[in-house]
């Protein structure tokens, strides 16, 4: 009897531990709706905006004719492509380091030392408002990320590897965080990452921003973060390392609709 009392009581602590989980998450998730409403990255829309079409750079030429993968100028719909493979440069390329490519061979700018400026400085800035504002041009359209070359693949397998490298002082991988489903951190979920989480999660809802930091963090700023958390040293910006991560993110969640720039806590 008391065996049958003490399993009754396991199943109802177990029960209410979900119900309260889900509670939590439904809550979260409604303070989401409803800060998206006056969303802040908005802001960073607008500037992004703005700098594409204003002369830059030694060459005091705009990005207009920008070839983000689907033709010169063309924005809407290039976001939930990338990263992708560019023939002009012969590797597979996220948004940001085609930004960077962009800003090099249309505006003049030296992409080491684009590559080389600390984040929220300078002409990162500039590459923060631009990914914000390109990404916003494929709002609620569908991730698609080729596998069509060669390299493309290649790509994927190196960040699946990256994925589950276990190292640092502390023996972390992405995975150990992003590889389950209902994990959290105190009130953050955390999304499984090796499939599709799901519209909006994970891989497509960055570029997004930050309420408890008031900043506004691209693709790159996340994965460099998430480095910083695990202990590891700092990734170079635009590396290959963070582009494969990002193809391999980015193939997995193939089909869920971008709400890129998102608001997260």
């Amino acid at each position: 009897m008391k065996s049958n009392i003490a399993l009754i009581a396991l199943l109802a602590s177990g029960f209410m531990a979900s119900a309260q989980a889900d509670a939590i998450e439904a809550g979260i998730a409604k303070y989401r709706e409803m800060l998206q409403d006056g969303n802040p990255a908005e802001l960073f829309e607008m500037a992004g905006e703005e700098l594409w079409t204003t002369p830059r750079g030694p060459k005091q030429a705009t990005l207009e004719a920008c070839d983000l993968g689907k033709g010169p100028g063309v924005i809407k719909g290039a976001f939930v492509e990338l990263p992708k493979f560019f023939a002009d440069t012969a590797r597979v390329q996220d948004l940001e380091s085609r930004l960077v490519t962009c800003m090099e061979t249309l505006q003049g700018f030296d992409a080491a030392k684009l590559a080389a400026t600390s984040y929220g400085k300078g002409e990162q800035e500039t590459l923060r408002d631009l990914a914000t504002y390109v990404s916003g041009q494929s709002r609620e359209l569908k991730i698609n990320i080729s596998q069509a070359h060669a390299k493309e693949r290649e790509m994927y397998e190196v960040g699946k590897r990256l994925f589950f490298m276990r190292a640092g002082p502390h023996d972390f991988a992405c995975a150990t965080c992003h590889a389950e489903d209902n994990k959290r951190i105190r009130l953050q979920g955390l999304p499984n990452l090796t499939g599709n989480p799901g519209d909006g999660i994970g891989f497509a809802a960055w570029p997004a921003y930050r309420v408890g930091n008031g900043q506004m963090w691209p693709m790159q700023k996340r994965l460099n973060d998430c480095y910083r958390q695990q202990r590891f040293p700092e990734p170079k910006y635009a590396s290959d390392a963070t582009i494969a991560l990002g193809v391999y993110m980015g193939v997995n969640a193939t089909g869920a609709v971008s709400i890129a720039p998102a608001i997260k806590r």
